[in-house]
């Protein structure tokens, strides 16, 4: 089987964008600083809407900490429980690294023959991971709801008239 042009050409993107931008973090940084943006976080949840593993996003967190650029939280009642928050120096350098990062893509878009219609196809690849990252916590949070009733949603539709 041959390598597939699409998700070579999507990989290949993620390492223009991660070697030329003049920023001083990594997409991984960029990518948790971005998500940290729009509220907290638990740091669970975080791992799970990266794709990356829980180690993985600690060792991330602690990079992001050590510069002052996210907080860590534990919730009273719930040591287990941490929040990750986003600071305004974080803001401050999700900011730059956009800019930076959207330099490099904007002069790969200048070969392309229709730019626009290059970040139109962007935007609707954006919406369609969204769509897929609510379809899968729905999904999960119906397993959750049949495990926690013990019923077996197979065996719960077999008995449906």
């Amino acid at each position: 089987m041959a390598a597939d042009p699409p998700t070579l050409t999507i990989a290949r993107l993620s390492r223009v964008l991660e070697n030329h931008a003049t920023t001083d973090l990594s997409l991984s940084q960029y990518r948790v600083l971005g998500l940290l943006a729009s509220g907290h976080e638990r740091a669970g949840d975080l791992a799970a809407r990266l794709a990356v593993t829980k180690p993985t996003l600690t060792a991330l967190v602690d990079g992001l900490v050590e510069r002052g650029f996210v907080i860590r939280e534990t919730q009273a009642g719930d040591r287990r429980a941490v929040r990750v928050a986003i600071t305004d120096a974080g803001r401050a350098a999700a900011d730059a690294a956009g800019r930076g990062f959207r330099a490099v893509l904007d002069e790969v878009l200048g070969f392309c023959a229709g730019p626009e219609a290059v970040l139109i196809a962007i935007d609707q690849l954006r919406a369609a991971l969204d769509a897929r990252w609510e379809a899968r916590v729905t999904a999960r949070s119906g397993q959750d709801a049949h495990a926690q009733s013990g019923q077996d949603p197979a065996a719960r539709r077999l008995s449906e008239p």
